[in-house]
């Protein structure tokens, strides 16, 4: 039952992997092609053209996460265009002070700073010996847990 849907899932690699680079889950995947979750993984596992197009859309939208989280984590500079009311202040020919206002777009250089929750949560993956959640704890624990055992081999002897 699985092979009669591969025409339609073999036609559409290319939207495949664009429906991947746009963030698409795999099971949204399956239902736009009209094919169910158990039989896309079917697929999966009989295809590699239909992996390595996953993996090809996936892996550019995960490097772009990556670089967005660290741009979050070590702040970054961002162009932006602020808007400014200028007052032109001039004479007509009769000697008549005349006002004139005009709006102009300024592009300038805005510090976006470090986020401290993006910190956290790439020290956490990247550093979890370090920087894992409740890792003093858990050394902690570990220190109890090995003190216990020396102090119970201590009573036996």
């Amino acid at each position: 039952m699985a092979r009669s849907k591969w025409p339609t899932i073999e036609k559409n690699l290319f939207l495949i992997e664009m429906w991947c680079k746009e963030g698409m889950l795999e099971k949204d995947i399956a239902k736009q092609l009209g094919v169910s979750v158990s039989t896309f993984e079917e697929h999966k596992k009989n295809h590699p053209e239909l992996r390595d197009a996953l993996k090809k859309g996936k892996e550019i939208v995960d490097y772009e996460v990556e670089n967005s989280l660290y741009k979050k984590c070590v702040g970054h500079y961002v162009k932006e265009g602020k808007a400014f009311k200028c007052k032109e202040i001039y004479y007509d020919e009769n000697g008549n002070r005349c006002e004139r206002e005009t709006v102009q777009v300024v592009e300038l250089d805005t510090f976006i700073p470090p986020d401290t929750l993006a910190m956290a949560m790439w020290l956490n993956n990247r550093r979890s010996d370090k920087w894992r959640r409740n890792a003093n704890k858990e050394k902690l624990d570990d220190e109890k847990l090995k003190m216990e055992k020396e102090i119970n081999a201590k009573k036996y002897w």
